[in-house]
């Protein structure tokens, strides 16, 4: 177990923590919760029109590839309005999902890959969301968290059937999404209608493609033996087929594991917690977070943006089943003056944990976890007033020549967080970036 532990890194942690460096991490304090304002917080499922300076359009579409077809614009594509002091063009949804289809080939998809299925198979943790519902389903729930135990979350099942069996795996779902997706760009952009001349042949390939991911030492064989498996799967071999493309060609960055640390109720110095599952001496190995990926991927970031001709990538964890690519977002990312866009769903009653989207101290808007920045008696309360609280997805669309110039600021700002655990492993604390 020890082997797979970053002790140096773990002791490097732990002693920043002990000597308070993390101390001056300042805790969101929220000031309001704001709803969707078709500014800075678009429904991008219900937007209706973006409009948007004319010569900037072309300005920023040009700096993704120079051979922007100019002549599209205002003809086949967008409205244009010449008005006092500026000429805009606006584009509908159905102009945003064509731009941002056509921008495939310049966006990379990524995966953090590097968790366990730890949340899923702990008894503890699930039995404390619902206790009646923890009866009612126990058999089932023992049955599939025997199978979820000790694996890497992207293999396992992402639902389970109406019968009982174990679904397709998260990874699976991913694959599909993106393979489908790469898909739709070879059936629609075509020499008639492509926005940068001479992309529809060759770019098709590159359509998403490569895929990134983050997985860990605990986790990496696991989840490279699963890929293979993947080819043929039912749901993604007439895809592979009519794309060509080989789903087990993904740039991996290997995230190391941490030692769990003692429960704050243990006090300070905080030590390493050495009685996982009440047995004294042994270590708990856990992933240091999934800010760490611009630290273990950065190498890749800057091979996408220089080498491979990448302008954005996605960022999201394995197991968000509704973090796809989305062509209206990449097409928004593209045409504002946004560094990086983040996804939000409307919070449902199973959202216990995680982030929500509020403003903060300073009017920004910031995300907010359950329970640390914001009791959830806040939060229930007010969703009975009948407000509408975004929820964190934990997904990332950034520009990526602005996140490889910056790369450095990001990791050092990033702040360490280091929380409290009560599972089946015993009572610890995580520590992550």
């Amino acid at each position: 177990m020890n082997k797979i532990i970053d002790l140096d890194l773990t002791n490097e942690i732990l002693s920043n923590y002990n000597k308070g460096l993390y101390d001056n991490v300042v805790p969101v304090k929220v000031s309001a919760i704001p709803e969707i304002d078709g500014e800075s917080i678009l429904d991008t499922d219900n937007i209706d029109r973006f409009k948007c300076d004319l010569k900037q359009t072309v300005d920023r579409l040009k700096t993704i590839n120079s051979r922007l077809d100019e002549s599209k614009l205002g003809k086949t594509l967008g409205t244009i309005e010449h008005e006092e002091e500026k000429t805009t063009i606006s584009f509908s949804k159905e102009e945003l999902t064509f731009i941002g289809i056509s921008l495939y080939p310049y966006v990379s998809y990524g995966i953090l890959n590097g968790g366990s299925a730890t949340s899923y198979a702990d008894q503890r943790k699930n039995e404390a969301l619902n206790p009646d519902l923890m009866k009612l389903y126990e058999s089932l729930f023992e049955k599939n968290s025997k199978k979820a135990a000790g694996r890497a979350k992207g293999i396992t099942p992402a639902y389970t059937n109406p019968d009982g069996s174990p679904g397709a795996s998260f990874i699976e779902l991913k694959m599909r999404a993106v393979l489908i997706q790469n898909l739709r760009y070879r059936r629609l952009i075509n020499r008639s209608n492509e926005l940068f001349t001479g992309d529809s042949e060759k770019a098709a390939d590159r359509a998403l493609y490569p895929i990134f991911q983050m997985s860990s030492v605990y986790n990496n064989e696991q989840v490279l033996d699963h890929l293979k498996d993947c080819r043929r799967s039912p749901l993604l071999q007439n895809l592979i087929e009519e794309t060509s493309v080989d789903i087990e060609k993904l740039l991996t960055g290997i995230q190391p594991m941490l030692a769990a640390l003692t429960h704050s109720e243990v006090g300070r110095p905080k030590q390493i917690f050495t009685n996982a599952w009440g047995r004294d001496g042994e270590m708990l190995p856990i992933p240091g977070g999934h800010g760490q990926n611009f630290v273990i991927m950065s190498d890749i970031y800057k091979y996408l943006y220089k080498e491979a001709g990448k302008r954005f990538i996605y960022i999201s964890n394995v197991d968000n089943l509704g973090s796809l690519p989305d062509p209206v977002s990449i097409a928004l990312t593209a045409l504002s003056e946004c560094e990086a866009s983040f996804e939000f769903s409307f919070k449902t009653p199973v959202d216990v944990k995680g982030g929500i989207l509020v403003r903060d101290q300073r009017g920004r808007l910031n995300c907010a976890d359950i329970g640390p920045a914001i009791s959830r008696a806040e939060v229930e309360a007010e969703e009975r007033s009948g407000k509408k609280i975004l929820y964190n997805c934990a997904t990332g669309l950034f520009k990526l020549d602005y996140l490889v110039q910056n790369l450095e600021n990001v990791i050092l700002n990033l702040p360490m967080r280091v929380s409290d655990q009560d599972k089946d492993a015993g009572r610890y604390s995580q520590a992550e970036q």
